[in-house]
């Protein structure tokens, strides 16, 4: 069985479960697109990064993908470098920072003058995740924030939406006996939708029995 995270992840922004606010925004930016900066903040498996990378697939850009861990001085000066020159084959740049809240300090500071309107480069977008839930508590310092838009992603609304798509997943890949209770699940994990998706998961993986244990009916 293919991973169900990997092979039900949204291809479009439209695909999205909930996250209204986001989908507008970025299907909008989408359509019509600019050198910009942009904060996706809010819980883990909220779908952040999934959903930049969506942005990036509609607008065909060439991704730069640098993790948290790697986001280093070193890190920001090879990116500097590669930002100096035009995308290759694609008509836009987009650079993808995750959960960027565990940057180094030196890595904060240098994205300062990267950003800033007079050297940001050209054909370039950057997106910038982070699991912080809530601007007022952020670690980043109000010069660095006040260089991006900040969008919150959130699991509000969720679980009607969620817990469908749960059952579509379940049925889809051949699940039977009794159904699980996929607003259980949801709500279990938190409204997340990779977390439900893994419990589902293993759900088949264990067979008909598994249904009871996750709140199924006999």
């Amino acid at each position: 069985m293919a991973q169900l995270t990997s092979k039900y992840q949204p291809q479009t922004i439209s695909g999205f479960i909930g996250l209204d606010k986001p989908k507008k925004i970025l299907a909008k930016f989408a359509a019509n697109p600019s050198e910009d900066a942009y904060y996706l903040y809010g819980p883990s498996g909220t779908g952040k990064t999934t959903m930049a990378l969506a942005l990036a697939k509609q607008i065909d850009a060439q991704v730069l993908h640098v993790p948290s861990q790697r986001c280093n001085v070193a890190a920001l000066e090879e990116l500097r470098s590669e930002c100096a020159y035009m995308p290759m084959y694609n008509k836009w740049r987009l650079v993808l920072i995750d959960e960027a809240d565990s940057m180094t300090e030196a890595a904060k500071l240098g994205f300062l003058s990267l950003l800033d309107a007079t050297e940001q480069p050209v054909k370039t977008i950057f997106v910038f995740t982070s699991n912080e839930e809530d601007l007022k508590e952020s670690d980043f310092e109000k010069r660095f924030l006040s260089r991006l838009k900040p969008i919150k992603f959130s699991t509000y609304g969720i679980n009607g939406e969620g817990s469908a798509l749960l059952r579509r997943v379940w049925q889809a890949e051949g699940g039977t006996g009794p159904e699980p209770d996929f607003k259980r699940i949801l709500n279990d994990n938190g409204q997340n939708i990779r977390a439900g998706l893994q419990a589902v998961e293993l759900s088949l993986m264990e067979g008909p029995s598994a249904a009871l244990r996750t709140g199924g009916q006999p």
